[in-house]
């Protein structure tokens, strides 16, 4: 049986990190746990030696991300409303499930806002991990097929330019509706290529361009 693409070890810790905007040591410590003291993972990585992180685990990591950035809420309280919602809902994968998205934002938010003291209106929590979430597109079963990672801010505005499908460029970020990987564009610019010349040569609006470039250099752009 072909196993499902979304769930092979394709990106190392450094990739997945600089595409989510997440500090690497802070990705590897999600992902692997620690052992003195001992503290397990977050997220269940597809390879762990070395460590390789599915589209899967990058879409957790992805929800991960924006409830730690948005709200700082300590880890081992995280830890502790996964587990709440994982049994509450029978899932084991309860950052991407489809519960979570609907039923489960609500529940964990209030779970989070009850047992760990956030001190937000709850409606703007609701909101900002909304957001996050929009980014993530999902097929009829309610399973991640894509993520729009951000590539500069983690506004509500923030561009959609760039998409990760593991369907597509085995899964290296590309640039929305093409399989134009943004590594090669952002190779081509330190090589000395202009923004406009990129543009010209993949037929693409300089706008995403320059989003390619973000994407893997930051704000090279």
């Amino acid at each position: 049986m072909k196993q499902d693409r979304r769930e092979l070890p394709a990106y190392s810790a450094s990739e997945a990190a600089e595409y989510l905007r997440i500090p690497v040591s802070t990705l590897r410590h999600w992902a692997g746990g620690r052992r003195e003291p001992t503290v397990a993972p977050l997220i269940s990585a597809a390879q762990t030696g070395p460590l390789l992180l599915s589209f899967s685990n990058l879409v957790e990591m992805h929800v991960l991300g924006a409830i730690r950035r948005e709200h700082g809420v300590a880890m081992s309280r995280v830890r502790a409303a996964l587990d709440f919602i994982a049994a509450r809902l029978n899932t084991g994968r309860p950052l991407i499930s489809r519960e979570f998205q609907t039923d489960g934002v609500d529940l964990f938010v209030e779970h989070l806002g009850t047992m760990l003291n956030v001190s937000r209106d709850g409606q703007m929590l609701i909101e900002s991990l909304h957001d996050s979430l929009q980014r993530i597109e999902r097929d009829q079963h309610g399973l991640p097929i894509r993520l729009f990672p951000y590539t500069r801010n983690q506004r509500r505005d923030a561009p959609r330019l760039v998409v990760i499908d593991p369907a597509v460029s085995f899964g290296r970020p590309v640039l929305v509706g093409t399989s134009i990987a943004t590594e090669v564009i952002a190779n081509r610019y330190k090589a000395g290529d202009s923004m406009q010349e990129l543009a010209e040569d993949y037929g693409q609006p300089v706008a995403e361009i320059e989003e390619a470039i973000r994407c893997e250099l930051r704000n090279a752009a």
